[in-house]
C-alpha cells in the first residue's frame, strides 16, 4: 500500500489505484482527489463539480489587494468635492483610458475594462445636463406671473385679442444636419453637410413668432437680415393683418405677452416706439406685459407653438427659406393647433438711437404695478 496526501489528506491507494494510474497515466494525488469526493454524499458532490476552483481560490479583487485604488478613482471624477482641486484632470475628458492612464502614473495599475467595472459598481453613469436652477428669481416673479394671468383672462373674457410673442431660435438655411430622426427607406438618410458653416447665399432664418392664446393660432415671419425690434412690430402687424384682424373685427385693444431680452425687451427704446407706431396704424391701444427675467420657459408660445413647429421639422434638413415656411405652416396638433407663415424679406437697420424727445412723445402710461414691466400705448 502506498500513502498519497491529497487537499491535505492522507489516502491509501492499492495496487488497484495503482493499477489504473499506470493505465491512464493521471499522477497518483489526481487519483487519490477523486477518491475523496466519490465518497462525499451525492448533493455535495453536485456542488464540487459545479466549481472552478475551489472557495477562496483565485486572484483577490483590485481594491482588495490595492485598498486606495476606489479613493484615488473618485478623487478624479469629483476632484471638487471629494479630491484635490488642482487634479490633472479636473478639466480634461474624464474617459476611462485617462482615467486608467492617470492611476496607473499614481501607483494604482489598473485596466480601462477594470475602470468601467468600478465606475458601474459605484453607481456612476453618462449622464446629461438637467435645466434645474432657474438662478436667482426677482421677488415680484409670482406677483406678475398673476398679473399677466390676470389681465389674459379679462381680455379673453371681453374678446379682445391677446397674443404672446417671440423669437425662436435662429436657423441656418441649406442642406445642414438637423437634429433627431425622420421615417426614410431603410439604407437611405438624408445626405447633409459634414460642416454645418453658413451658407453665404442663403445665411440664416430668424422665425419671429405671435400666438393668439384665445384661439389657439399661430403666426410666424421668417425673417432673412436682422432680429430687431422693428422687426418684431412688422411680425406682429403681419399677424393682425393676416389673421387677427378677422377673428377680433372689434378690437379696441391688444394685449402683448413678451419677454424680458431680445427685440422686445422692455429695456429697448426702438421696441416702445415701434409699439406706439403700431398702435397709430392698427389704431388699437397696446398694452404690453413683459414676463420677469429667467422666465422665459413660461411664455405660452414656447409650448403652445414653437415646441411642435420643432417637432414638425426633426431630422429634416431646411434647405431653403420657402422649405422652412411649409414646414412651419404644416404645423398641426390634436387639439387644433392652426400655423400660418410668410417670409419677410424686408431689411432691418441695426443700431439705431432713440432720442430723448422720440422717446418723451410717446403716449406710453406705465401701469401702477412694476411699470418696466407693464404699460400701455394709446394711438395718436
Amino acid at each position: 500500500m502506498n500513502v498519497v496526501v491529497a487537499n491535505g489528506q492522507r489516502l491509501r491507494l492499492g495496487i488497484w489505484d495503482m493499477a489504473v494510474a499506470r493505465a491512464t497515466g493521471l499522477s497518483r494525488t489526481t487519483i487519490a482527489a477523486g477518491l475523496r469526493e466519490l465518497r462525499l454524499p451525492a448533493a455535495r458532490r453536485r456542488v464540487e463539480a459545479m466549481r472552478v476552483r475551489r472557495p477562496g481560490g483565485g486572484r483577490k479583487a483590485l481594491t482588495q489587494t490595492d485598498p486606495g485604488l476606489l479613493a484615488a478613482l473618485e478623487a478624479l471624477i469629483e476632484p471638487a468635492t471629494r479630491g484635490d482641486p488642482t487634479s490633472p484632470l479636473r478639466w480634461t475628458c474624464k474617459s476611462t483610458r485617462r482615467l486608467a492612464d492617470e492611476l496607473t502614473r499614481q501607483d494604482h495599475p489598473v485596466s480601462v475594462n477594470t475602470i468601467a467595472a468600478l465606475l458601474h459598481e459605484a453607481g456612476y453613469s453618462l449622464q446629461a445636463n438637467r435645466k434645474t436652477r432657474e438662478g436667482a428669481s426677482h421677488p415680484d416673479r409670482n406677483a406678475q406671473f398673476e398679473h399677466i394671468n390676470a389681465m389674459v383672462g379679462r381680455f379673453n373674457r371681453r374678446g379682445q385679442p391677446a397674443i404672446s410673442v417671440d423669437t425662436k431660435k435662429k436657423e441656418l438655411v441649406g442642406d445642414f444636419r438637423n437634429p433627431s430622426r425622420t421615417g426614410r427607406p431603410a439604407g437611405e438618410p438624408q445626405e447633409v453637410r459634414v460642416h454645418d458653416f453658413i451658407d453665404p447665399q442663403l445665411g440664416k432664418a430668424i422665425p419671429y413668432g405671435v400666438y393668439d392664446i384665445l384661439n389657439n393660432q399661430g403666426w410666424v415671419s421668417v425673417g432673412i437680415d436682422h432680429d430687431t425690434a422693428q422687426f418684431a412690430a412688422n411680425s406682429i402687424r403681419t399677424w393682425w393683418q393676416r389673421m387677427g384682424f378677422r377673428r377680433f373685427p372689434r378690437a379696441t385693444e391688444l394685449l402683448i405677452t413678451a419677454d424680458g431680452g431680445g427685440s422686445n425687451s422692455p429695456r429697448n427704446r426702438l421696441w416702445k416706439l415701434s409699439l406706439q407706431q403700431l398702435a397709430d396704424d392698427l389704431e388699437l391701444t397696446i398694452r404690453a406685459y413683459h414676463f420677469p427675467p429667467g422666465t422665459s420657459k413660461w411664455n405660452k408660445i414656447e409650448h403652445r407653438l414653437f415646441s411642435f413647429i420643432t417637432h414638425n421639422w426633426r431630422g429634416r434638413p431646411l434647405i431653403s427659406h420657402q422649405t422652412m415656411v411649409n414646414l412651419i405652416a404644416g404645423t398641426t396638433t390634436r387639439t387644433g393647433l392652426i400655423v400660418k407663415a410668410a417670409l419677410d424679406t424686408r431689411q432691418y437697420e441695426t443700431a439705431i438711437q432713440v432720442a430723448d424727445a422720440d422717446l418723451a412723445a410717446l403716449r406710453l402710461k406705465p401701469d401702477r404695478f412694476h411699470g418696466d414691466w407693464n404699460y400701455t400705448l394709446t394711438p395718436r
